[in-house]
């Protein structure tokens, strides 16, 4: 499952890319200072856009906390989707890319082979997700489903990437979240490995 992504795609351009859509960002803490990352893990501050209640086709961008405690203080970084509707507090996760790691084809290895999925015709998209608040302060979580045609190889749950068109349906609590979370046609999610051997075939964690 996800625990690490990446963002290397600058805010001004984002908010451009918003703005394209029509989509009104608002940003009620000032512009974020996000420094690009190739990679943000869990606990890590980074920026998501959050619906605003009574407004379509609008969101506010902030810097907020990946992951909250959960039972026995377990972060809360991935969240199932299934059977779930979502009538609140939805937002969407800005990257440009999402790892998965898999069992080294090399037994040598002592690291997982490391995988990193990026969207076809997107320079940068969207994670369906979740925020809260917490006792840490506010924080949001990736929402899952079993795995489509471009991850299923490598785990057998995915996160939610969120193609342009699905932005605003996703700020939109009234939009059922069934209509958003669904799997993108298989050659969507490129993958590229950036650690480890190249193996014959990779290896269900």
């Amino acid at each position: 499952m996800c625990n690490d992504y990446r963002l290397i795609v600058d805010i001004a351009s984002i908010v451009e890319d918003f703005e394209d859509l029509t989509i009104k960002i608002k940003m009620p803490e000032g512009k974020p200072n996000v420094a690009a990352r190739e990679d943000i893990k869990i606990t890590d501050p980074a920026p998501i856009v959050r619906s605003v209640e009574g407004e379509r086709a609008a969101g506010e961008l902030v810097s907020r906390r990946w992951s909250w405690a959960g039972q026995k203080g377990r972060p809360v970084y991935n969240f199932r989707s299934e059977g779930r509707q979502f009538t609140s507090h939805r937002c969407l996760i800005l990257a440009d890319g999402f790892y998965e790691f898999t069992d080294p084809a090399d037994a040598k290895q002592k690291r997982l082979d490391k995988w990193l999925f990026t969207m076809a015709d997107h320079r940068w998209f969207c994670i369906a997700g979740i925020w809260r608040a917490a006792p840490e302060g506010e924080a949001f979580t990736m929402l899952t489903m079993d795995a489509g045609p471009d991850v299923a190889t490598y785990h057998h749950r995915q996160i939610i990437p969120l193609p342009h068109d699905r932005w605003a349906d996703w700020l939109d609590p009234a939009v059922p979240a069934e209509k958003t979370l669904a799997w993108m046609p298989k050659g969507s999610l490129p993958v590229t490995q950036v650690y480890g051997s190249p193996p014959a075939q990779a290896v269900l964690l």
